[in-house]
């Protein structure tokens, strides 16, 4: 999918980590899973509500945008984990305190993958309506989860990762910005839907009888069922064949090859799950990972792309000209990925 939208602003709420010495001082965290996976820690807010981290994480992704909350014309609010009371929507938090109600605001429920399905949606949505506006029109993305609730147990949420608690937001228009988004597409491997189920019943809801959430026993079952079965095999072989497929026509869209991109951004997982399932996989080096930092931080649900973007502009790492290929998996099996091209220098850098 080919857009013709720029970002203008990039706001990120980041709370201090928590390390995995301490966690294994405090019996959270395994030390032989340190070894293993080479983790450092994850971003912990606390009593934080997600919806507040969200806000926070908005009005600054607007001032650096220099954009006013009024001129906002789409609100989408991706999400993992639960946000407030069953029954409450937290886009409304960010219109009653930031935007108003004059916009469409809408929570994007597609786990870690949220933010992708967000810049696709608003892409169409802007470029659809530009015709007929007599400004630039503008969107206001934003992912925001804490994971520190009674069913969620952060340290052992998967195999390979640690939940980390983080907001990010990003402003697109189809004015000028910083960046430029040449793709954005995503593609589901729907062979391995059970993947992030296994084990578990349709209903009632787990929440609903207060069930807690740990895709490591999820993923086991279903791996223990895939040695069984040759067609589960087959799934997880589709998802690497389909994540170099995704990549592939993602590049052709931008017109650039593999070998233009500056870094990618992948899930901020164990060292050996980035290396083998994104780096390898498309013969690039580590270095040009975003790895180094995301194992500080944790894997912060939809939030890993965005915050490991805004790091690359704040320090430098990415300049005028550069390419950054953004790669995510989230349930269903869902792939995605997006290729932003930075046009301009970052007013916010040093």
């Amino acid at each position: 999918m080919y857009t013709d939208i720029s970002i203008s602003g990039i706001g990120v709420f980041l709370p201090e980590a928590v390390s995995v010495e301490h966690a294994v001082e405090q019996g959270w965290y395994s030390a032989d899973e340190v070894e293993l996976h080479e983790l450092a820690g994850a971003a912990v807010a606390g009593e934080l509500p997600a919806p507040e981290m969200a806000l926070r994480a908005a009005q600054d992704a607007l001032k650096r945008a220099g954009q006013r909350p009024e001129d906002v014309d789409l609100l989408l609010y991706a999400d993992s984990w639960h946000q407030g009371p069953d029954g409450w929507q937290p886009q409304y938090y960010l219109q009653r305190h930031l935007l108003g109600g004059d916009l469409l605001a809408v929570e994007v429920r597609h786990g870690c993958n949220g933010m992708f399905s967000a810049l696709q949606l608003a892409a169409g949505y802007l470029g659809g309506d530009a015709a007929r506006a007599g400004r630039p029109r503008v969107a206001l993305l934003v992912a925001a989860d804490n994971f520190g609730t009674p069913l969620m147990d952060r340290w052992t949420m998967g195999p390979g990762y640690i939940a980390g608690d983080a907001a990010s937001a990003v402003v697109v228009t189809t004015g000028p910005g910083i960046a430029r988004l040449l793709s954005v597409r995503s593609l589901t491997v729907p062979e391995a839907e059970e993947m992030h189920r296994a084990g578990q019943p349709l209903f009632p809801p787990g929440v609903t009888v207060g069930r807690g959430l740990n895709f490591g026993d999820r993923n086991a079952e279903f791996r223990r069922r895939v040695m069984a079965d040759a067609g589960g095999t087959a799934a997880l072989l589709q998802i690497h064949l389909q994540t170099l497929r995704l990549v592939d026509d993602t590049l052709t869209d931008a017109g650039i090859g593999i070998d233009d991109v500056t870094r990618v951004a992948y899930m901020n997982y164990s060292r050996e799950i980035v290396e083998q399932r994104c780096m390898a996989a498309l013969n690039l080096p580590m270095s040009m990972s975003t790895w180094e930092f995301g194992r500080t931080v944790g894997h912060l649900g939809a939030s890993d792309q965005i915050v490991s973007l805004e790091h690359l502009l704040s320090t430098g790492a990415l300049k005028p000209g550069d390419h950054l290929l953004m790669l995510g998996v989230g349930p269903g099996v869902t792939l995605s990925c997006a290729l932003v091209r930075i046009d301009a220098p970052t007013p916010w850098a040093g």
